[in-house]
């Protein structure tokens, strides 16, 4: 039997992303200390997936705060232009978080500026339950209960509330080393995924994180969730659906521009692939083609045609 989503009723998305999306700097003629001209576009792995399935044809709403000031319009704007609903509250009082960019020759590097930003500041219920009936996926990530402890009660309770309205909880485990420690982090999201219906995480991570090596010891660590998916980079991903025998697909060979939000790439094209209820190594598949897009070019999301 296979995990999947039950149909959209209404005008609701098929699905709600929940996390916050910064403004993104990026130096264009040199690296960031000593750059004369750089880009200003967004950054942020739940904004990432709605735009991936928004770009698939199905409807995506993404839910977070943003500053009262003009990166927060500008991301409103951008993420609306890309077709997705945006259901952010503005705060006048913290603002916009922003992420700098500095490439270099063995890769590029980045550098956070969130502490205290708006989304750090969001709350249990910051989308009541009665606003999720009809979805049929709600998706967050291991970066949301990093942000702040207000946050981390928020996902608990978006749990909650998404599973009496009857929607799937997808959750990518997305580590972040430097939002808080080892410790916190091993366990809240050993937490959250054991709670969510599908679950994304990376083999390296999870080895970093729980010390687990290989995706069936991933597996036996975390066997609460219904559906979890192990992404072994270049090598290839492998689903565990509840007891049936896990489903392999081989990664692509593909040339990298650069990895940054392949992962969420991913994720938008396997949970796009839940929603037209196709078999679970399409889903696979389809989120190796969605990674491979992102790789070959260096930024998170696609250009609009």
């Amino acid at each position: 039997m296979t995990t999947s989503a039950a149909p959209s009723t209404g005008t609701a998305p098929a699905i709600v992303c929940v996390g916050e999306t910064m403004a993104l700097i990026t130096p264009t003629d040199a690296a960031l200390s000593s750059a004369g001209a750089a880009t200003i576009s967004l950054a942020g792995a739940e904004s990432n997936v709605a735009d991936g399935i928004a770009a698939a044809g199905h409807h995506a709403a993404w839910v977070s705060r943003l500053g009262d000031d003009p990166l927060g319009s500008r991301i409103a704007s951008e993420l609306s232009r890309r077709g997705i609903q945006v259901w952010a509250e503005r705060d006048e009082n913290a603002q916009t978080g922003v992420m700098f960019k500095d490439p270099g020759a063995e890769g590029s590097s980045v550098f956070y500026y969130r502490r205290g930003s708006a989304a750090s500041r969001m709350t249990p219920g910051v989308v009541s339950a009665d606003r999720l009936t009809g979805v049929r996926i709600v998706h967050t990530t291991g970066i949301t209960p990093a942000l702040s402890p207000t946050c981390r009660a928020m996902v608990d309770r978006l749990f909650d509330d998404a599973r009496a309205a009857g929607a799937l909880v997808s959750f990518d485990v997305n580590d972040r080393r430097p939002l808080w420690s080892m410790a916190d982090a091993a366990a809240t999201l050993a937490r959250l995924a054991n709670a969510a219906d599908i679950v994304f995480v990376g083999r390296d991570e999870a080895e970093r994180v729980w010390g687990t090596a290989t995706a069936s010891e991933i597996r036996a660590f975390l066997p609460g969730c219904a559906l979890l998916v192990v992404k072994d980079g270049d090598v290839g991903a492998t689903a565990y659906d509840r007891d049936a025998d896990p489903v392999f697909v081989p990664a692509p060979t593909v040339e990298v521009v650069e990895p940054v939000g392949a992962g969420d790439a991913f994720a938008a094209g396997f949970l796009t692939a839940t929603i037209e209820d196709r078999p679970l190594a399409e889903r696979l598949q389809t989120g190796h083609d969605a990674a491979a897009r992102v790789l070959a070019i260096a930024a998170d999301m696609p250009p609009l045609e």
